[in-house]
């Protein structure tokens, strides 16, 4: 049977295919304070700008395309069950051929109901207001705001509990509730974090390898130790 991988990643996946991070050192994302546009009282308050701010991204990413940390996770798919948990909302881990795919803080290539947060739609058009859901309710982003839950945790904690090794790439692993979510693996799997500069130490956790690269450099390295390690 087929061992359990179990991939967490961040923005610094996407950054190196040219997504900017959530926010510059200025602590503004595109010029925008990010209560402005990430928020669902920003929503409320400005809804042509909310929208308009992720029409702009959405536009983005179709420029975009995935890079070799993303198709080396993929190519991890020919010798074990590969769960990928991210923290990123657009579709580069989809594109690059990875299978399952969970994304956490929702999907930019996606709408939903701003009533009823089980209508969600595909979405690559803009997305305007006066663009309704069933139910009448003006369509909003499929993002997950702060301030509003993460509808797909409890899913992510039943992957993590199952992995037989676990990989965390391009997130520092310090904001809550993603976070959290290597409390929930097993004790003494391998895990490796993959960010070029680490915020954890060797003995933070057991077999820990603490791979201080990029991205498409490290993800290869680690993918390789793998097959290696766990065929």
């Amino acid at each position: 049977m087929k061992k359990n991988i179990v991939v967490l990643t961040g923005a610094g996946i996407s950054a190196e295919s040219g997504i900017k991070t959530f926010r510059d050192a200025d602590g503004l994302w595109e010029g925008h304070d990010v209560m402005e546009v990430a928020t669902p009282q920003g929503f409320a308050k400005n809804p042509e700008l909310v929208l308009e701010f992720y029409n702009q991204r959405r536009k983005q990413l179709v420029t975009v395309k995935p890079n070799a940390a993303h198709y080396a996770l993929a190519t991890l798919q020919k010798y074990f069950k590969v769960h990928v948990v991210t923290q990123n909302v657009d579709d580069l881990h989809e594109r690059s051929g990875s299978k399952e795919v969970t994304h956490l803080h929702g999907e930019l290539l996606k709408a939903r109901s701003s009533i009823d947060d089980s209508l969600i739609y595909s979405r690559s058009k803009d997305i305007l207001i006066g663009d309704l859901c069933e139910k009448k309710s003006q369509l909003r982003p499929h993002i997950v705001w702060f301030g509003e839950d993460v509808p797909l945790m409890d899913k992510a904690i039943e992957i993590i509990k199952k992995a037989d090794a676990l990989l965390i790439i391009g997130t520092s692993m310090q904001v809550y509730p993603a976070a959290g979510l290597i409390d929930y693996a097993r004790t003494n799997i391998p895990i490796y974090f993959i960010d070029p500069h680490p915020k954890v130490a060797k003995n933070d956790y057991n077999n820990l390898t603490i791979i201080a690269e990029s991205a498409t450099k490290g993800v290869p390295i680690a993918v390789n130790s793998l097959i290696d390690t766990m065929l």
